[in-house]
């Protein structure tokens, strides 16, 4: 099993990190994406990945750090990406329209400078949306992206499916094991297996049973096994094929 989103560059894995990492390797969690939010934390997401075998990391400004975005940022990260082979995608990125921590302007602005970017240097993306997926569909309506994935879908089946059928990945987080989650679940059934990549948000997002902890990648296994008792299929076939999905997308030693 992969987790292909959580962030272990946050604060509240700053005391036990390494036994993070062992315990998800001690629950069959092989490897795991580190995601950037910004250009500080690029850094950091990167130095991880260089210090543990089964991290990799990507390397992007979120939204909600839109605001802090210059010129030459482009050109940082295009160093960071040249600097490892570790980094494998520009994430996380996108536009978010619930907290409007940067102006919806900017957002957009930086969100299609990074595209971009990962357009010329033909690397996936991991999209951030929240309440802006009309904007979204807009930023890639002309792009010719390798891979793109929008993580933590929490959109409806009819927002999505357009670009599912472009050859979008979908990610899946804890929220979908939520009560209140059905469209999400709604989602998981419509979306072909082959395009759905399972992912903890950790620390953030913890799914049932653990709601209320802190999130970490060994969690992601609550994440699979509700994909399979929505598409009634075995867990080890969730695992099988997220897994092959996720190599395949960050383009991961097999």
């Amino acid at each position: 099993m992969i987790d292909a989103h959580c962030h272990l560059a946050d604060k509240q894995f700053s005391s036990d990190l390494e036994r993070v990492i062992v315990r998800s390797g001690e629950k069959g969690v092989t490897r795991m994406i580190t995601i950037s939010d910004s250009l500080p934390e690029s850094r950091k997401c990167l130095e991880l990945a260089n210090k543990f075998d089964r991290v990799f990391c990507t390397v992007g400004v979120h939204p909600h750090h839109a605001q802090d975005w210059k010129a030459t940022d482009a050109a940082v990260l295009t160093a960071l990406i040249r600097e490892s082979p570790k980094v494998r995608a520009i994430g996380e990125i996108g536009l978010d329209y619930h907290y409007d921590f940067s102006p919806r302007d900017i957002q957009r602005s930086v969100f299609q400078s990074q595209l971009f970017l990962a357009q010329e240097l033909k690397f996936p993306v991991v999209v951030h949306c929240r309440e802006a997926i009309t904007d979204v569909h807009a930023a890639l309506k002309d792009m010719d992206l390798t891979k793109v994935v929008l993580h933590c879908c929490t959109e409806r089946w009819e927002d999505v499916q357009e670009l599912v059928k472009k050859g979008m990945r979908l990610g899946f987080t804890g929220i979908a094991t939520y009560s209140h989650a059905e469209e999400i679940r709604r989602v998981i059934r419509e979306c072909p297996l082959e395009q759905m990549m399972v992912e903890t948000d950790a620390p953030y997002l913890a799914p049932v049973p653990h709601r209320g902890k802190r999130n970490e990648p060994a969690f992601v296994w609550e994440v699979a096994r509700l994909i399979g008792e929505i598409k009634g299929i075995p867990l080890e076939e969730v695992e099988r094929m997220t897994t092959q999905n996720t190599v395949a997308f960050f383009g991961l030693p097999s």
